[in-house]
């Protein structure tokens, strides 16, 4: 008897212990779920996870791997996407569960996402055209790092060894991170490749604002090794992109645009940029989902006191700001300038919360808003912009007023009009997903 209760009574301790943590663990998830869904933060903005109920035993360890913390967690013994918005798209939560109980998906219900239908190999419909990175779904760094990588193996592996006379074996189109992985992995395949981008080298990390965190994890990339980033600062991690580049003689070919891709697999493709015309054999797009800026389409929009990014916050001192938009751009781009102090800062977003953007954003806009730095209209939309005003319509259920406030500077982070309508007239089978894999 007294052998039972000296053995017995720490078995008990442990699990009374192990009990309150767990309705703990339950009452936060609930409160965050709650949170979410009083603040309508509900709709994940990328890939994403799915639990079957049935088959998810409650066992916890999708939540523990999740890097981002409380975006899963436990309600009622069962995993639940508790801050949708929070979630980027890891895909631990779905590696670590073992019930196989996760699926990780694009949209839901209620929000489509269009992504191009491609292969285990990367390759689209149109055989000889193949897409990796974000424009495929995929937007953390190292996974499209990654893709790069394994889109140019594939491409490698399938390419006939002998060479058509003055035929690229590739081009490139976009050389963010998926298009500067694939660069390296051609350059140490020997492949004859050319990568071009309407823009400038670094994808959309070169538009972040100046001192932007980026979040990424540990990846492999070719030529250079294990790169082992966590959270970096925009101009940390542009700077590596740049000695990489140098170092391995990378020769991006910038500020030149894809314009149009005719031909086939057998006969060879003709690529037209917005420079020149080039014979490839494969083609390899990694242009991201940014697509070309969307406007708001209002009178006065053609003004140069319009902008679709923001680079550097200090050319803005003193301006009466306006930014419009709810993603974590256009937070961190007000943000950046409130900070600063030196000018008066207005942020117009259409909807009643900024569900797609991160929580530490969030927590920026209503600390200076709190403070006086920030004037803060949801549910408002621009209507009119002149030289020293904009003016802006209120929506409260059914009412609604125009106000009219001094303005010296609008940046315009809508997001950007995705290239589905090219990728459809070059063939390529694009899916709307409604919470499908």
């Amino acid at each position: 008897m007294v052998i039972t209760l000296l053995y017995g009574s720490p078995l008990v301790v442990f699990l009374g212990l192990y009990v309150l943590k767990k309705k703990r663990q339950h009452k936060e998830s609930e409160a965050f779920l709650q949170e979410a869904e009083a603040a309508r933060l509900t709709e994940p903005a990328s890939l994403h996870p799915v639990i079957d109920p049935v088959q998810c035993i409650g066992c916890g360890t999708c939540v523990s791997a999740c890097p981002e913390h409380n975006v899963l967690g436990l309600v009622a013994n069962k995993a639940v996407l508790v801050n949708p918005t929070n979630c980027i798209g890891h895909g631990a939560c779905k590696t670590a569960c073992p019930q196989d109980a996760i699926e990780l998906v694009f949209g839901s219900a209620t929000r489509g996402v269009d992504i191009p239908e491609v292969s285990p190999e990367f390759e689209t419909s149109v055989p000889g055209i193949y897409i990796a990175g974000e424009l495929g779904g995929m937007g953390l760094i190292k996974n499209a790092i990654e893709q790069g990588r394994q889109a140019m193996e594939s491409i490698s592996k399938k390419l006939p060894r002998k060479r058509a006379g003055g035929m690229l074996d590739c081009i490139i189109v976009g050389a963010g991170p998926s298009g500067l992985s694939a660069t390296l992995q051609a350059i140490s395949e020997g492949l004859n490749t050319i990568t071009i981008d309407q823009e400038t080298t670094g994808g959309t990390v070169a538009h972040f604002p100046r001192g932007k965190l980026v979040m990424t994890a540990p990846a492999q990339l070719p030529l250079v090794g294990a790169v082992k980033f966590t959270e970096i600062s925009k101009e940390e991690l542009m700077s590596f992109w740049m000695k990489v580049v140098r170092e391995n003689n990378v020769k991006i070919q910038e500020k030149e645009a894809l314009v149009d891709i005719s031909g086939d697999i057998e006969k060879g493709f003709t690529v037209t940029s917005s420079k020149k015309s080039y014979q490839t054999r494969r083609i390899l797009l990694t242009i991201g989902r940014r697509g070309t800026p969307r406007k708001l389409g209002v009178e006065g929009e053609e003004k140069s006191k319009v902008a679709y990014r923001m680079i550097d916050p200090e050319q803005y001192k003193n301006d009466h700001v306006l930014v419009v938009g709810g993603g974590d751009s256009a937070l961190e781009a007000a943000c950046s300038i409130a900070e600063l102090g030196n000018s008066t800062v207005t942020i117009s977003y259409r909807s009643e919360a900024f569900s797609r953007a991160k929580p530490k954003n969030r927590a920026r806009i209503e600390r200076l808003e709190s403070e006086g730095k920030m004037t803060v209209l949801m549910s408002s939309n621009v209507t009119r912009i002149t030289d020293d005003t904009v003016e802006i319509k209120i929506t409260h259920g059914e009412k609604e007023k125009v106000i009219e406030r001094k303005n010296t500077a609008i940046i315009v982070c809508a997001g950007g009009i995705l290239p589905t309508p090219f990728l459809k007239k070059i063939g390529i089978e694009v899916t709307t997903k409604y919470g499908t894999a």
